[in-house]
Formats: structure tokens, C-alpha cells, sequence
């Protein structure tokens, strides 16, 4: 995944740099198929993580976005991203790829478009006072004026990579964890009983907070273990676009009705996203589709290694930061003479 992931995030940072926030803001306020088609559209490729997307999508719903569009946005673009784009063709190739990025659209947009009919006067805005989750992801409101290489690079591997670090690194021990853990007898019960996969996939990606690309190792390791695609498929939907996080803010900012239209679209989205996934794949030896080889180029190599120390770099990170604050703060406690 390394090279593809690292590729990815640097065409992530280049879109957010050219990419202005009022673009996407200036599309999404009418009531309208075409509003929630473009907020789809506009969710797919932005690099924003699970949690990045809840102020952008408070700020749309403020600009006078529709209930549909923000809903649209905010299902659409946790669940791809061209980083994990990247990451999903270069793990399960391009089949797959397509696929989960088609279904992502298709989901979105049913959604949007059920919110708008039932759902569009049954909302409610939080003031900027509010606070809308324990989330610390920052997102910027201005509008970029030029273009700037270092800004690409900063956002890329500073602020994107930073996000999705804890998630991603848990993400790919939790992956090898399930793959070498899980009993081959138990793998045989999943793939007999493929609706017992679906029923702990649907489970475990609902509450679950975990982003997309970190997603795909954890998936990755259910397949091996005996999980069908398809089961794994439903995590992977579902798992980026819900947590608990965006559920209790779905219903603050967009109310009740649109909450449940938010839930059932994607959990019956997903699974029969995953069923008729399972009956094109029905002739396909699963791990043939998982891209793992123990032979590995210099390049692959050396982008595993950047990446592995980039993560562990960024997981350690809060804990000197709360380390020096401590020590701050005692310093300053000492020459006061407290």
C-alpha cells in the first residue's frame, strides 16, 4: 500500500491547494437532484478524513447548502478520497477499486436525494458556539489565493498524514492481527454462513471510527481470515462514513429524519453493495485479490519505510507534546514561586 498511499497523499495535498473551499460551497444550496449530485461529485476526491468532514460540512449547511447536498458531502467523501483511492487499486486492484468508488457515488446520492424529500425542513443549524465533536481534525476557511509547492507538502505530509496516522497504523496491526490470529475452521463457519459475516462487519463498522484508507488493511486481513469480499466490502462502507461521532452530529445539525435516512441508506447500501459483490466475485479465489507479495522492489521498500517512520513519528508526537507542556508548565510554577 505504501507507494500508493504516499502518492496519494501528495495529489491530495495539489487538489487542496488549487482547489478553493467557495467552489464547493457556491454548488450545493439549491434543493435539488443536481445540488446532491455535485456535492457526491465534489466528496469523492477531496482529501478529507472521517472526522475533517464534520466542520466542512457544518460550514456548507450554514452557506445554505440542502439537507441532501450536506448529507451527500458528508457520506461521499469519508468513504473515498484519492489517497485511499490510491491505496484500495493498489491492495485490491482496479475491479474493486471502481466498485467501491461507484457504490460510494451510488449510496450519496440516494441518500441526498431521500433527504431532500423527507427530511429538508427538519434541521437545525448548530451556532458557531457549539462544539461539534471531540474530533481534533482543523479545517481552513479561506480561500486559497496562490499556489504554493510547500503548501502542498505541508498539507500532504503534515496535516492529512497527521490525521490519519493513529487510524491507519492501528488499522494495519489490527489487519495482521486478524489474519494470523483467526482460526482457519472459523473462516470456514464465515464463508458457510456469509450472512454471519455481514451481521459482525455491519456491527463493528457502524459505532467504529476508522478512515478509509486505514480501513483497507483491516479488510484485507477479514478476507484472509475467511470473510467474504463482500462482508469485507460492507466494512469498508460502512466503516469511514459512520461513527459515533458523525451520528450524534447528523442529528444535531440535520435532525432525526434525516439521521435515519443517513443510517439505513448506508447500512442497506452497503450490504447489498456486498451482496452482488460477492456474485461477480462467486468463481474468484479471494486471496488471489488481495495484492500482498513477500517480494518486494526499492521502491515499495523505501515508500514502506518512509511511511512506517512517518507514522510511528506522528503517533509519538502528542505525547512529547503533552510532555513539554507538563514541563512548561512546571517551569513557570517554579520561577513564580509557586
Amino acid at each position: 500500500m505504501a507507494p500508493y498511499i504516499l502518492f496519494g497523499l501528495l495529489f491530495a495535498g495539489f487538489l487542496h491547494e488549487v482547489v478553493p473551499d467557495t467552489i464547493v460551497k457556491n454548488h450545493l444550496g439549491k434543493n435539488s437532484f443536481t445540488s446532491v449530485f455535485k456535492a457526491t461529485l465534489f466528496g469523492i476526491p477531496l482529501p478529507v478524513c472521517s472526522c475533517g468532514v464534520i466542520p466542512l460540512a457544518t460550514s456548507l449547511k450554514k452557506s445554505g447548502a440542502s439537507n441532501g447536498a450536506t448529507l451527500s458531502f458528508l457520506i461521499s467523501t469519508p468513504i473515498t478520497g484519492v489517497d485511499s483511492i490510491l491505496a484500495t487499486y493498489g491492495m485490491f486492484g482496479w475491479l474493486f477499486t471502481l466498485y467501491r468508488v461507484f457504490t460510494s457515488m451510488l449510496i450519496s446520492i440516494i441518500a441526498g436525494f431521500l433527504a431532500n424529500i423527507y427530511a429538508q425542513k427538519d434541521a437545525q443549524v448548530p451556532s458557531p458556539e457549539e462544539p461539534l465533536s471531540s474530533c481534533h481534525c482543523e479545517t481552513e476557511e479561506k480561500e486559497k489565493k496562490t499556489f504554493s509547492l510547500k503548501g502542498v507538502f505541508r498539507y500532504a505530509f503534515g496535516t492529512l498524514l497527521e490525521d490519519i496516522a493513529m487510524p491507519l497504523l492501528l488499522g494495519l496491526l489490527f489487519g495482521a492481527l486478524i489474519s494470523v490470529t483467526i482460526p482457519e475452521d472459523l473462516g470456514e463457519l464465515l464463508l458457510k454462513y456469509s450472512w454471519l459475516s455481514y451481521v459482525i462487519a455491519i456491527a463493528i463498522a457502524v459505532p467504529m471510527y476508522v478512515c478509509a484508507t486505514a480501513s483497507l488493511p483491516i479488510a484485507a486481513g477479514l478476507m484472509l481470515a475467511g470473510v467474504s469480499p463482500g462482508a469485507a466490502f460492507v466494512f469498508l462502507s460502512a466503516g469511514p462514513a459512520t461513527n459515533t461521532v458523525t451520528i450524534g452530529v447528523v442529528k444535531k445539525m440535520l435532525g432525526s429524519r434525516t439521521l435515519f435516512i443517513y443510517l439505513t441508506t448506508i447500512v442497506i447500501g452497503s450490504v447489498f453493495g456486498g451482496l452482488f459483490l460477492d456474485y461477480l466475485l462467486a468463481d474468484i479465489d479471494i486471496k488471489e485479490m488481495i495484492h500482498m507479495e513477500e517480494d518486494a522492489g526499492v521502491i515499495t521498500m523505501l515508500s514502506s519505510l518512509l511511511l512506517w517512520v512517518l507514522l510511528l513519528v506522528y503517533t509519538i508526537k502528542p505525547y512529547f507534546q503533552e510532555e513539554s507542556k507538563c514541563c512548561n508548565t512546571s517551569c513557570s510554577s517554579h520561577e513564580s514561586g509557586e
